[in-house]
């Protein structure tokens, strides 16, 4: 098997140094170095594991992305940049020729599905990577379609809590946010409570320590109008590993979509799992 050739955007940060070490570490991949950066780095390489990976900042992306299509032939671009850049970035790929996964949440999404929708390429968009957590949103899903206001009249108290360098809102609670609301409940995205502060992720949530920089706990609470009923889900994630897999099944479904020949298409995670 060929591996598939794969440039993950988005070095030195966090996540996409995970994503990237993964993929440099799976046979069915090969990671190229190179990764499309932020125009507030001023470094130029970065390492992943045993790869030197050079940082291209914006001004010289075009002419890079140019040579790298020449030098290695078509790839797939995994995108774990900033909530600012998933639009522009959209367009880049889009007019460069480049499939792609958008990991990063933020942005307009509708414009991000509009813009390789009217493009040559397809591509894979989704606020969450984790396969289980898509898997508890499927089922949500299931709920809102088959069950529209079962919980008519009750209030909703929605928490998520991220590292403190998360600039958004969480992507999850947000989708989470429609299915409720289809399910009868009355809640806005901008009542979603936001925690981003350290010491109260510690000392009231009771974050490990370790995992500060690197979490996502949510918590829906549902109140019944006379208070006597009450259902609640929790997932909470520590650390960023898996994000990983799911970023992996969706370059493989990619691919396998690429070769087909699908152009100008938008899958989501729920798409790719329903291929494994």
């Amino acid at each position: 098997m060929t591996p598939i050739k794969i440039m993950t955007n988005g070095l030195p940060g966090n996540v996409a140094g995970i994503i990237a070490k993964h993929f440099l570490q799976d046979d069915r991949f090969e990671l190229l170095p190179f990764s499309l950066t932020g125009p507030e780095i001023t470094r130029g390489i970065h390492r992943v594991e045993s790869m030197e990976v050079a940082l291209i900042r914006p001004e010289k992306a075009e002419e890079a992305v140019d040579g790298i299509l020449r030098a290695h032939g078509p790839f797939i671009t995994i995108d774990y940049t900033h909530p600012t850049a998933v639009n522009q970035n959209a367009q880049f790929y889009c007019t460069h020729g480049l499939p792609f996964i958008m990991g990063t949440t933020g942005g307009d999404r509708k414009a991000l599905e509009d813009t390789v929708k009217g493009s040559n390429i397809s591509a894979v968009i989704a606020p969450n990577m984790a396969k289980q957590i898509i898997g508890f949103q499927a089922m949500m899903k299931y709920a809102a379609d088959t069950f529209p206001d079962l919980f008519k009249g009750y209030s909703l108290s929605l928490r998520e809590s991220h590292q403190k360098g998360k600039a958004d809102t969480s992507g999850t609670a947000v989708a989470m946010t429609e299915y409720f609301n289809r399910m009868g409940v009355a809640f806005g995205v901008d009542e979603i409570k936001k925690e981003r502060n350290p010491e109260i992720q510690k000392s009231l949530w009771g974050v490990p320590e370790q995992y500060l920089n690197g979490h996502a706990w949510h918590t829906y609470t549902l109140t019944s109008q006379d208070q006597t009923v009450k259902f609640e889900f929790t997932h909470n994630i520590n650390g960023r590993e898996v994000y990983a897999q799911g970023t992996m099944d969706a370059a493989v479904f990619l691919n396998d979509r690429i070769k087909a020949g699908v152009r100008g298409l938008v899958f989501s995670m729920m798409d790719v799992m329903k291929k494994q």
